[in-house]
């Protein structure tokens, strides 16, 4: 099979859209790779597998899902049939039981973590001073003015909600783990991957490597979908 046949869905995390993938989406085209990124409303676990589940149904043939952050516990949950592997990218791989925030809150919190706290609609939205502090750190000043000013709420549902069994246990998948994640402690990355048994790519970037250092998210999908295409 041609890798030309294995498409990409990329899934964004809280606080982004799927605006965040646009570079990795560029990249992706480059070597030939069909890739969607699936828009996610931010307001249930169960609601955001389904709008994953309504993408991945367009999509024909066998597909490669990558998750940044929070739809890590997203695309663990699909159980589409076309889904033949998984890429976690400084994601939260929640096991069966367990919820978002179980993984989220494990490890010890970076000092320049921001305090995130729901408003009085259970929606919660990250300081704008986070984002050049602890979510992208490595980003320009344009791309976190952007950043900032597309950021999508995340409801107190989402993080809350347990898992089933994760289709990782099924599929194979891969990590990147961000060295220099200020959201998503390392460690936790490293305890996530190890018990997944993903195939794991350490990398010296931080929590939103898909706008930051996209090459390098781009050559762990691509690994993905060479592995796919050569069943």
């Amino acid at each position: 099979m041609s890798i030309g046949n294995v498409s990409a869905v990329l899934v964004h995390g809280a606080w982004a859209d799927g605006s965040s993938w646009s570079k990795v989406v560029e990249r992706l085209k480059a070597y030939g790779i069909h890739a969607v990124a699936a828009p996610l409303p931010l307001t249930g676990l169960h609601e955001d597998v389904a709008a994953l589940n309504r993408t991945l149904e367009r999509i024909d043939g066998p597909v490669v899902v990558a998750g940044h952050a929070y739809a890590g516990a997203v695309i663990g949950s699909t159980r589409a049939g076309n889904v033949k592997a998984l890429v976690y990218v400084a994601a939260l791989a929640p096991a069966e039981g367990e919820a978002v925030s179980d993984v989220f809150y494990r490890g010890e919190t970076h000092p320049l973590a921001p305090t995130l706290s729901p408003d009085r609609h259970g929606l919660i939205w990250l300081p704008e001073e986070a984002f050049a502090a602890a979510f992208a750190q490595h980003a320009s000043a344009q791309e976190l003015t952007v950043l900032s000013a597309i950021q999508r709420p995340i409801s107190v549902s989402c993080i809350g909600e347990a898992v089933g069994r994760p289709l990782w246990m099924d599929r194979p998948s891969w990590f990147l783990t961000a060295e220099q994640d200020r959201m998503i402690n390392p460690d936790t990355q490293h305890f996530m991957a190890q018990r997944m048994n993903a195939r794991v790519h350490s990398h010296e970037v931080d929590h939103t490597p898909i706008v930051t250092a996209p090459d390098v998210v781009t050559n762990v999908i691509v690994e993905a979908v060479q592995a796919v295409a050569a069943r």
